[in-house]
């Protein structure tokens, strides 16, 4: 049986999910050997930029698709939402898992929360400008401020008093066996997720033979996944532009979720329609020109 290497970051949570790929792939092939080399990325490096800017420079991925390139690695495990919306022709997403716990969670730092439903002149911390909109709207007397890190640096902040409270994945905390730490969910028709939230991304040359992660690959969540990142994608706009959508299948029908967001105005709109199964992309990108059309004017 072949031995694998495959490409992590090398935050406690990127490894977490890595070792949930390799699980799924030797569920496959007992016998396959897999060795895991970690890289810290630029987007580590980098405190100063918000993680929109990065994510949207490739910067969480930039290292990892180096080392496919020179053949360091066979494949790269990431979140699907850390990468931009334009991968390379040459490493294209050959596989992706079963969608994890999609929605955004807030944990507390201890003895902050009342039990109420709001919060009030809370010190709120998100790295992200698609939760602070959303966020905001719901809690108007929350202070929302930039936070930066990976989840037990911001853990930290937190506990360290900087924060009252912060913005995270579930899907993350629970894979990092955090799952405790969360003080109360948002359902997506509050606080709409990132693109690919709670998906984990395969990426390898497209000239190798990727039979193996193929075996792994979930096809309605690699449906979805191409719809809501074809809405992002469609609309660009500026880096920090929080775009997003959410896909779901429900009676065997693609439910798409699209959020759009005018920067002139402040105010953000979402729609959602029946997308068609047999043609994602294309989805998408009509969605996305629909809500650009509308919401302009």
């Amino acid at each position: 049986m072949k031995r694998l290497v495959v490409g992590s970051r090398e935050s406690e949570l990127a490894i977490a999910q890595t070792n949930l790929v390799i699980a799924k792939l030797k569920k496959e092939y007992p016998a396959l050997e897999v060795e895991v080399k970690t890289y810290k990325t630029s987007g580590d490096r980098l405190q100063t930029q918000s993680i929109d800017v990065l994510t949207n420079k490739g910067l969480f991925v930039k290292e990892l698709e180096e080392a496919l390139l020179e053949g360091e690695i066979d494949f790269a495990v990431h979140s699907l939402k850390d990468m931009p919306m334009d991968v390379p022709e040459e490493l294209p997403i050959v596989a992706v898992t079963k969608r994890g716990d999609p929605r955004d969670v807030v944990v507390f730092k201890e003895g902050s929360f009342d039990g109420l439903n709001h919060f009030p002149n809370m010190r709120v911390g998100t790295s992200s400008m698609r939760r602070k909109i959303q966020f905001q709207a719901l809690y108007k007397e929350a202070r929302v401020e930039e936070i930066r890190g990976n989840i037990m640096t911001r853990l930290k902040k937190l506990e360290d008093g900087e924060f009252d409270a912060v913005l995270l994945a579930a899907a993350g905390l629970q894979r990092v066996g955090l799952e405790n730490r969360i003080g109360m969910y948002f359902e997506v028709d509050e606080i709409l997720p990132a693109a690919g939230q709670g998906v984990l991304a395969i990426q390898a040359k497209r000239e190798e033979d990727n039979s193996l992660l193929q075996a792994i690959n979930d096809e309605e969540t690699f449906l979805i996944a191409t719809a809501e990142r074809a809405y992002v994608n469609e609309l660009g706009g500026p880096c920090t532009s929080p775009v997003t959508a959410y896909g779901e299948i429900k009676t065997h029908k693609l439910y798409l979720t699209g959020l759009y967001y005018r920067e002139d105005t402040n105010h953000f709109y979402r729609e959602t329609i029946i997308a068609d199964r047999e043609a994602p992309e294309a989805s998408g990108v009509s969605f996305a020109k629909y809500m650009r059309r509308r919401y302009r004017c």
